[in-house]
This record gives C-alpha cells, structure tokens and sequence, in this order.
C-alpha cells in the first residue's frame, strides 16, 4: 500500500463505492421530422454573380433576378417525408443567351413512367434534410450534376404540386453557372438528356427554329380529364398540357403532364408573363385544394403522419380542400 504525504495509513478511511448512474432514458424515435417548405427556402444567389454569366440577355438576367428574389407564401399544410418527391429545374444559358432548362429521358426499363420526359428527381429520402437537398441528392444520382452550391446555386423552391400517383412534388430551381460541367448519366435510370428553351412554355408557337417550326404538328396542346368527385361531390376537370421538343422522331416523348405543368409555373413566374393558352379550365382547383383533398380523403397519408409524428389539423385540411369545391 502507497502512503500519501501528510497522511498515515491508519487514517485514511475506506471510501465508499458510488451509486450506479441511471441511465438516460431513450429518446422515442418519431420517424423523420416533418418537411417545412418555408424554413429551407433562403435564395442562394447573390445577383452579383448574375452579371457574371456569359453572353446572357437581357430578359433572362431579368428572369434569374425575379426567379432569386421569389418567397414562398407561408404553408398551411404539413407532408410526412414518406408521401413527398422533389425535381430539380436545373436552368442554363444557351449559346444565344436564352435560359433552357435540362430534361432527361427516362429509361426504358425502369417500373414507373419508363421513357418519360421528366425532370431529375424522386422521393425525398429520410436523411434529406430538406426539398432542395432530395432534388440535389437525385440530380447527381441520375445526371451527375454537382451539389456544389457554388457551381448550381439555388434561385428558389416553388409551391408543391401533386402527382397522378399522389405523391405531393416540389419544384427546385437552381442555375449551372460553370459551363465546364459535363454529365454522367446513370444508363440504369436515364437513357438521354436533351435541353429546351423554358419561354417556349408560355407559348404556343415552336421555338425560333425552321426545322421545327416547319412541322404541321402544334407545339404545344392539351387534354381536359375528369378529377374524382371532391369535398363537395362534384367531379372538376384538370388541364394536362403537352408539348413537342422536336426529338419525337428519335423516340423522346413530349414533354407532359406533371413535367410541363411546373415548368409552365417556372416560366410565367420567371418571365411575369401569361401563356398565350389558358392554364386550367374555369372552376379547377388550386394545387393546393387537390393537395388537402389528397390528403384528407386518402387514410395512407393520415397512417404516414401519424408514423412520423407530423400533427395535422385535419379539420384545416378539409377547409382549405373545400375553399373552391378543390378536388
């Protein structure tokens, strides 16, 4: 036995154990927290850089500015992650200074929607931490585009559409300001990608280009279809848009449906112009109508809200689907 300075062995007192620690009680897992569209949407370019694009017009530096300077109204609705998807608009100047937007041909092999045109994207993971990261996360998955902010800064998150398989879509905008990057597609989930102008969505003309222009096909058209009775039993119809690209011949489908409707939405909110066609039929329901009227009438969303622990006030839900008769 070593003595300590100062202090004998006969008096030193045996010390007592220590009681056992309680261990800290386990946090209860809730499932991933629920998506706030509002508290991730912070516009990640400065409008200095804008002046920095080469050989860009005036009308597309004009539509990057009001595209940057865009705030989402405030959200009345809450989405469990397991029912949401996000897409990235990922805008670029063409060689004459006009924005175009990147579109990719799905592969033929993939379950859903195989050969679409479509927009990079897919459901938002459980380690997302937001819309734009989910769209950041998929766009490199499927094109090899970079989630270096820096090269692909962000313009602005838009409102959330609903897709045909329910899944609540949010639209990412962002700009590829180095023109040295160069795609890696992934053969299993994308055959091409191919680009179009984004004005060409607010218009029913063909882009300024003679071999297209010269087709006897329209540019742009559309279908009315029947949506389920809503709140107030009554079944409202839905415009579903279409339009041609060009690359038909080869096989590329027109851009369509879900895909053409948000980039009508990029377009006229970038441009703060109205189509020269009429977006929905008179009486249709908002986005977000057919949202709430999704979401309170499917029980898989009450069932995903209550795994995640997102609280909902189901009776809002109702009235916000019921503000127009929204399906």
């Amino acid at each position: 036995m070593v003595d300590y300075p100062g202090k004998s062995a006969q008096s030193r007192a045996p010390r007592s154990p220590l009681p056992p620690r309680p261990m800290p009680p386990r946090p209860t897992y809730r499932g991933p927290k629920p998506i706030n569209l509002l508290k991730y949407h912070r516009p990640k370019l400065r409008l200095s850089q804008v002046r920095e694009v080469p050989r860009l017009s005036k009308e597309s530096r004009q539509c990057i500015r009001t595209l940057a300077s865009y705030r989402l109204p405030k959200p009345r609705l809450k989405f469990p992650k397991s029912k949401c998807a996000a897409v990235l608009v990922a805008l670029f100047v063409g060689r004459s200074g006009e924005l175009h937007v990147l579109l990719s041909r799905r592969a033929a092999t993939l379950r859903t929607f195989a050969g679409d045109t479509s927009l990079p994207g897919g459901k938002v993971d459980p380690e997302d931490k937001n819309f734009e990261d989910a769209a950041r996360r998929e766009a490199f998955e499927e094109i090899g585009l970079p989630r270096d902010r820096r090269k692909v800064p962000l313009l602005c998150v838009l409102d959330p559409f609903i897709a045909s398989n329910q899944l609540i879509v949010v639209p990412v905008v962002v700009l590829i300001v180095d023109n040295t990057l160069r795609p890696i597609l992934n053969s299993a989930e994308v055959a091409s990608i191919f680009s179009h102008p984004l004005k060409a969505f607010v218009s029913s003309d063909y882009p300024l280009n003679a071999e297209m222009a010269s087709l006897e096909v329209p540019h742009h058209s559309y279908k009315d279809h029947t949506l389920p009775p809503g709140p107030d039993g009554a079944c409202r119809q839905m415009r579903v848009h279409q339009f041609l690209t060009g690359r038909e011949a080869g096989g590329t489908k027109p851009v369509f449906g879900l895909t053409a409707a948000i980039l009508i939405r990029v377009a006229m909110l970038g441009y703060r112009k109205e189509p020269d066609f009429e977006v929905e039929p008179p009486g249709a329901p908002t986005n977000e109508e057919r949202i709430a009227w999704v979401m309170y009438s499917n029980p898989d969303f009450r069932e995903a809200c209550e795994v995640e622990g997102v609280e909902v006030e189901w009776e809002s839900v109702r009235c916000i689907a019921e503000e127009q008769g929204g399906c």
